[in-house]
Order: structure tokens, then C-alpha cells, then sequence
């Protein structure tokens, strides 16, 4: 005979126990709200801990709502009002962990991830939060009274259910579709949704040209997107068996769609043919690698130049040759997918939710927090940032 599960009365569930769903339930269970925590891995914080190659970027000091690409460009403004860099700062040295600022106002633990998680659950914990981790939620159900959230041998009915299930990216973390099934359940729009911060891969010709070069790395200015929003960033690029990746490359790919080109300044801020023409100047091959290599690794300086060499040297081929080194136009013919992206652009479109507390508009007590929302951040822990911010923002609600 089978028994029916039992059905325990809460105020808020939080589907997810990443840094979002962490954050929002710590929020939640400080203000006395009873707050159950699900999560179907057997790990709270799983992405947390690889994050920074184990080093967790929590935070970006220079965090602003410029940061993020979404549909509604202002929508994260109020969220991460509320709480800022600082704020998370203060929590991370209230906790005695150790930190440092690395590049462009990245800040990094010293030692592991692991504090940052340890400290979200000592948190959760000490707030009355009951984390119930390998718990996965087989169906959310409303009624005009409250939420039926059922799991294999439970079934909690609650106030409010907050989703913080994440994206699409890194599925070998565990990563589901869950919340844009929730979202798509309960009426709400979803903006389309794809990888971001992802590395791009070359059309075979490309390929062909440039990936024996992998390893090469250089610095760049890529700008990918339409006019309206685009994405222009200044950081590495690194060249790769199948395409390009590095800092620079991963930031235009959030703002970049297919059958758009990516465009590269190999030389930023310089003129990197004009020692070519000075009077007397050689102008061949050698001058032009040796001109190049002021800024480009040699072998990729001897690589543009054998792709670029002009039929004549004269001024006007070499002002031709400047101008392809400043606007190199890539065509990708596509990402490396949810499996490399770091985050899933799209989601829940921010339409449907109220900015100040991140509920639904259709359906009182339902929260969107987090990566499953139409808000992707710069790669350099602003997608961290947003994650607390949102799930403050949720939890002084729920």
C-alpha cells in the first residue's frame, strides 16, 4: 500500500540553491518567514564552486546596470540598488574572508570558492532556512490560497515559490530547463534564449587560415551586435583549435547572433604600418612583420601579413592594409554552445516581473531570480552580483 507524502505548510520555497536561490533564502528566513531551500543536486552553490577557476569573482565593484544586456536595459537598476558591491563586501569580511581586486575591479577570494559557499550556508542556516539538497521538484501547482510544490516524498504547500533554477549553461553542472518550463507554465513570456559568454567558432575557411595558430593570444578591441546594442570590449583574445575565445571574444559573444560578423582591432590606439611610411623606409614583408609585432605575437604578425600581403606597397595598399588590421571581420559560423558558455542569455522576460521585488505581475507569489531572468551580465562577476542583488530583492518580498 502506498502512502500519500506528507504535506508540510511553509511560507516561501525556493527552487534552487544556487547563488541566487542562497541569497533569497538567507533574505527570506532573516525576516522570520519559514523558507525551505530545494535543490535536486546533492551540493549547494556546484556552480559557485568552479566560478573563477575555483576562486569565486564575486563581485565587480564597478557594478552598474550598464553591465548587463536585457531587453529592459534599466530593469536591473533597482535590484542592484539595493544591493551593491559593497554590500556583498561587507558580507564576505564579516565572514573573515580573504580577497583581492584582480583586473578591471574583479574581486577574487584568496584562498577557495569554497568560503564563499560555506559562508551562504552558515547564513542560510543561521536565518532558519531548511536546505533540503538531491530533492527534485516534479511538479508546482497553484490555487487562489497558495503554491503545491511536490518533490519524490514530499509535498510543501507555501505562500510564495521563488525560481532560481539557473540557465541552460554548463549542463555537465546539472543544469535543466526547469524555470523557462515554470515560467512557460504559469503564462509568462520568455525571451529567446541562447549562450552567452561563450567562445565563437570559425567558418572552415577561417579555420583553416587561423586555428594552428591556438595558444596565440593578443590584446583587442571586439565589437559584436547590432548598432542599437552592441558590445565593444578591450581584453584578450586567444586563438583556438576551433575558433576564438580570451576575455574579449567571450564579452562580444553575449551581444552577437547568428549570421552577424564579430568585428577585431588587432592594434588598438595605433598605426601600426606608419614606420612603413617614413622616406626611405623598406616596404616588404619583414618591414611589415617586424612593424607588427610591435603588438601581435610574431607568429600571428607573420600570419596577417602572408593573409594580407598587398599587390604593390604603395601608400594607398598600406593604408588599406591598416584599415583590415583595425577591423578584422569575423563571420562565425557559430558558438561552442551551452557546454562552454558561462551564462545563458534570454530568459524570463523582465516584462513580466516587478523590478523592485522580482514577482510575477501574472501571479502573485511567484519569483524570478537570477540567471533564469532576461538580465546576462559582463563577464567579471556581474552575473554574480546579479544573483545577490535579485535574490535580496526577492527575499525582502517572498
Amino acid at each position: 500500500m502506498t502512502t500519500k507524502p506528507q504535506v508540510q505548510k511553509v511560507n516561501v520555497v525556493v527552487l534552487g540553491a544556487g547563488a541566487a536561490g542562497l541569497m533569497c533564502a538567507i533574505e527570506a528566513g532573516k525576516r522570520g518567514r519559514r523558507v525551505v531551500l530545494l535543490d535536486h543536486a546533492e551540493r549547494a552553490g556546484k556552480k559557485i564552486l568552479i566560478s573563477g577557476g575555483g576562486r569565486c569573482n564575486f563581485t565587480n565593484i564597478h557594478c552598474r546596470a550598464e553591465n548587463f544586456l536585457s531587453e529592459n536595459p534599466h530593469f536591473a537598476k533597482s535590484a542592484l540598488a539595493r544591493f551593491t558591491p559593497s554590500d556583498m563586501i561587507a558580507m564576505v569580511e564579516r565572514h573573515g574572508i580573504r580577497y583581492h581586486e584582480k583586473t578591471l575591479g574583479q574581486l577574487f577570494c584568496d584562498r577557495s570558492a569554497l568560503d564563499i559557499v560555506s559562508m551562504l550556508e552558515r547564513e542560510a542556516a543561521d536565518a532558519g532556512v531548511r536546505t533540503i539538497l538531491g530533492a527534485k521538484a516534479i511538479s508546482v501547482t497553484r490555487n487562489e490560497q497558495h503554491f503545491r510544490i511536490e518533490t519524490a516524498d514530499t509535498v510543501f504547500q507555501s505562500e510564495s515559490v521563488v525560481v532560481a533554477t539557473g540557465g541552460l549553461s554548463i549542463p555537465k553542472m546539472g543544469a535543466t530547463p526547469l524555470g523557462y518550463t515554470l515560467a512557460e507554465q504559469f503564462g509568462l513570456n520568455i525571451i529567446e534564449c541562447r549562450p552567452g559568454l561563450v567562445p565563437l567558432v570559425f567558418s572552415a575557411e577561417d579555420r583553416e587560415q587561423w586555428c594552428d595558430l591556438a595558444g596565440v593570444s593578443a590584446e583587442v578591441v571586439a565589437t559584436a551586435g547590432e548598432k542599437s546594442r552592441r558590445g565593444r570590449f578591450r581584453e584578450k583574445m586567444l586563438v583556438t583549435h576551433r575558433g576564438l575565445s580570451g576575455p574579449a571574444t567571450l564579452q562580444a559573444s553575449s551581444y552577437w547572433h547568428p549570421g552577424e560578423p564579430v568585428v577585431i582591432d588587432l592594434a588598438p590606439d595605433s598605426k601600426m604600418l606608419a614606420p612603413l611610411l617614413a622616406l626611405n623606409a623598406r616596404r616588404d614583408i619583414p618591414a611589415a612583420v617586424n612593424a607588427l609585432r610591435a603588438v601581435l605575437p610574431t607568429r600571428m604578425a607573420e600570419r596577417w601579413v602572408a593573409i594580407h600581403e598587398p599587390a604593390d606597397w604603395t601608400n594607398a595598399s598600406l593604408a588599406a592594409m591598416e584599415r583590415r588590421l583595425h577591423e578584422w571581420r569575423i563571420l562565425p559560423a557559430g558558438t561552442e554552445g551551452y557546454a562552454k558558455a558561462e551564462v545563458t542569455a534570454g530568459g524570463v522576460d523582465t516584462a513580466e516581473l516587478d523590478a523592485k521585488t522580482m514577482q510575477s505581475r501574472r501571479v502573485p507569489g511567484l519569483y524570478f531570480i537570477g540567471e533564469v531572468v532576461d538580465v546576462t551580465g559582463w563577464l567579471g562577476g556581474y552575473n554574480f552580483q546579479w544573483a545577490w542583488a535579485s535574490g535580496v530583492s526577492a527575499g525582502q518580498s517572498a
